[in-house]
């Protein structure tokens, strides 16, 4: 139980300082309007999976910020290591958060159906 607790405070930590990380230390234009919207993180600490979401729908948009963070990951992790006080930091494995979408799907879906009522 202790355990979890731990794990997701220092998964809430991740979250602030990667975005505060992408927004000010990050120069490459293929992170811009990238937005952490949560991190996993394993319960020995050793893995974070970083989710993120970015405002364009375009595939190629989508494609560029993957490979931008990818290429980032690097710079984050140092950054990590002098903002938090842990023992190791985490390997950073990043992945495109789809529940905003699935999310405004499902809006969709609803909407459609009350059209069809009336």
């Amino acid at each position: 139980m202790a355990n979890s607790i731990r794990t997701d405070r220092v998964a809430m930590e991740i979250k602030r300082e990667v975005n505060e990380i992408l927004q000010k230390k990050v120069r490459d234009p293929r992170v811009q309007g990238v937005t952490i919207t949560d991190v996993q993180m394993t319960g020995d600490l050793s893995l974070a999976k970083v989710y993120y979401s970015i405002m364009s729908d375009l595939a190629s948009d989508n494609q560029k910020a993957q490979i931008g963070l990818e290429k980032a990951t690097g710079t984050i992790k140092r950054e990590l290591g002098r903002q938090l006080h842990i023992y190791k930091i985490p390997d950073l494995t990043f992945v495109k958060d789809e529940s905003i979408e699935y999310g405004n799907k499902i809006d969709q879906m609803l909407r459609n159906l009350n059209k069809d009522d009336f």
